[in-house]
């Protein structure tokens, strides 16, 4: 399960012990910010916290801001930044500003049937985006439905919402009825990879660490085990079949590492077909020259197979099986976060 569900999860069941509890987001920044516009904390009228808004500057001085907004019961807006006084006490010493929006869950913000409607909808994997309107704290709660987003009223916009939950990006938008933040609350984005082979399995806890959820495809049972494999979802078919049952989408990174053409290329030529954000396969400058020959003699359009990385992972110099599934991962992520976000 991601970070932000066990955050929110986590807040649902301090309130279902009655006690009062706060959300911290992220709103803004500017310059050298350490946490990203969206970052979620959560505070108990305890003190307890989980989560983080800032990587540790100012989370004490947060959970102050947040016990004062649980007592009155009103969201708050607080902005820090670096000052020649304070900047390792509450001030954020790498030189960033931080704008964090504090709301209360139950009355006064964030209603408790908004935040189980959000928790529900993370735990099966519906896309939503939650929109606050800063100056009144009203939230409301959008869904995906097909191509377009669902549940919003009139003045929220829709197409700022759209675009915010596509790139998976926070949004803070100022509207003719003020200011609107858009948080989108997307399922973790999935790797698949096709071939249960050594370097498969370096990648597995890499890739689950990074949050994605992971899934192995690979028609051979010796080698699709759960004992190679303790934990992970696998899929025991033809590369093609796989990924039309699986559903590949621009969410969706594909990895080939079989070295096995029977396998590999089926699986590049489905998952050129989908629209996943990532394709990858593994192997030399040679046999991917060979890989791109067979599959354009095949009929697919070069343009296309332009698409597939390869040599897969960044260039690190890697050898092992490890540090290649660290170079894949890095990969996937840079293709995730800066080439199509």
């Amino acid at each position: 399960m991601s970070g932000t569900t066990d955050i929110l999860r986590q807040a649902q069941a301090w309130r279902d012990e009655g006690h009062r509890v706060a959300l911290a987001t992220v709103v803004a920044t500017w310059g050298s910010a350490p946490r990203p516009v969206g970052g979620y904390m959560a505070v108990c009228e305890t003190g307890a916290f989980v989560g983080s808004v800032s990587g540790g500057c100012v989370e004490a001085a947060v959970v102050d801001e947040a016990q004062k907004a649980i007592s009155e019961g009103a969201p708050r807006s607080v902005t820090y930044g670096v000052s020649d006084e304070d900047a390792w006490m509450v001030g954020l010493a790498c030189g960033g500003k931080v704008r964090i929006w504090i709301m209360p869950v139950g009355d006064g913000g964030l209603g408790d049937d908004m935040l189980d409607a959000l928790v529900r909808a993370r735990e099966a994997g519906e896309p939503t985006v939650l929109a606050t309107w800063l100056a009144s704290g009203a939230h409301e709660l959008l869904r995906k439905s097909g191509g377009a987003l669902e549940g919003g009223s009139a003045p929220l916009d829709a197409e700022a919402a759209l675009k915010a939950l596509l790139a998976d990006r926070a949004t803070l938008v100022e509207t003719e009825a003020g200011a609107l933040f858009l948080r989108p609350h997307n399922p973790p984005a999935c790797v698949i990879i096709v071939g249960a082979a050594h370097v498969a399995q370096a990648l597995v806890p890499l890739a689950a660490t990074a949050g994605f959820d992971v899934v192995v495809v690979d028609p051979r049972a010796a080698f699709a085990s759960e004992e190679r494999f303790p934990g992970v979802r696998i899929v025991r078919s033809w590369p093609a079949e796989a990924l039309s049952e699986l559903g590949v989408d621009h969410r969706t990174a594909v990895v080939t590492v079989t070295h096995d053409p029977k396998l590999d290329d089926p699986a590049l030529v489905a998952a050129l077909q989908a629209n996943p954000f990532y394709i990858g396969a593994l192997g030399s400058r040679r046999t991917h020259a060979s890989r791109l020959a067979r599959l354009e003699a095949d009929g697919v359009d070069p343009t296309e197979l332009q698409r597939i990385h390869a040599p897969i992972g960044l260039d690190i110099g890697a050898r092992t099986p490890q540090e290649i599934a660290v170079s894949i991962i890095a990969e996937i992520v840079k293709a995730l976060r800066t080439d199509t976000g």
